[in-house]
């Protein structure tokens, strides 16, 4: 293997950003120490795995009122699942930061106990269309179709299948195939996860907010000073607006899906984006 060249470019301006984000990130929770607030707001960050709920936490990371808690700090969370809620409330209670934000990735289908927990709360719920969101999943992630097999088979033994209506199940039962590829799996995962949004009635929720992957990285500015709005962050960050990308967004059909598959999540992700505009971003 020949030696790794010195960043140039594209890398070398990245390995800057990381660096000058890091020494913000400890300036700001060194400013927050210095001149604590309580909490006033509960922050959900909601939706299915590589939907993009990171950027949706940088975004709001960049504000000055925030403290963040992703799936893989240990302090919030034990193998990406969120802790129990008496260890939450905790971190809310020394938090120095007057907006407490969290993932909530494993946690869909306790949302609204969540909100009634922590309140006042707000959840953002980031819906990506779902052929990047396979593409996504099948490079990251493996076993989707051993998952689907025993979700269909009535298995609530954790997160995925907790929260599950009958009527999910059921169609997981008259979809799953033994020769189904691990794509198709994934997709089968994408719409059972995202279909809890309405089965727990979250549509008319207005402390819920759904927010667009493809929407936030094309129209930046407009879709983070809406997110600011709805949760009343103040100083709306122009430069992490600037520096989202929309390289990301391809919709190229992953392999392998069948025309239910496809045609069932087309269906879902309408549903999504019928949404009032209240509800969505």
């Amino acid at each position: 293997m020949s030696p790794a060249k010195p960043a140039t470019g594209h890398d070398a301006r990245s390995v800057s950003t990381r660096i000058r984000h890091a020494l913000w990130r400890h300036a700001k929770a060194w400013r927050q120490r210095l001149h604590p607030r309580p909490v006033t707001q509960h922050v959900f960050v909601a939706g299915m795995q590589r939907s993009g709920t990171n950027l949706l936490m940088d975004v709001l990371d960049a504000s000055v009122a925030t403290q963040v808690f992703h799936e893989t700090d240990p302090r919030a969370f034990e193998r990406y699942e969120m802790r129990e809620p008496a260890v939450i409330r905790q971190l809310a209670l020394a938090s120095p930061a007057p907006v407490f934000v969290i993932k909530a990735l494993c946690e869909l289908d306790q949302l609204p106990h969540l909100m009634a927990t922590f309140r006042p709360a707000k959840t953002l719920w980031v819906v990506r269309d779902w052929r990047d969101s396979v593409n996504s999943a099948i490079r990251s992630f493996g076993n989707f179709v051993p998952q689907w097999q025993r979700l269909a088979h009535g298995d609530t033994s954790d997160w995925r299948g907790r929260g599950m209506s009958p009527a999910t199940r059921e169609l997981l039962m008259a979809l799953y195939r033994p020769d189904a590829s691990e794509a198709e799996g994934a997709a089968i995962m994408w719409f059972y996860r995202n279909a809890l949004f309405f089965e727990h009635q979250l549509a008319t929720d207005p402390r819920v907010r759904v927010v667009f992957y493809e929407a936030l990285v094309q129209n930046p500015m407009r879709e983070v000073a809406a997110v600011y709005d709805f949760l009343e962050l103040p100083g709306f960050n122009a430069a992490i607006a600037g520096r989202i990308h929309a390289r990301s967004v391809r919709h190229r059909s992953p392999p392998d899906i069948s025309p239910a598959v496809t045609a069932l999540c087309d269906e879902l992700l309408t549903r999504f984006k019928a949404l009032p505009l209240r509800s969505r971003s």
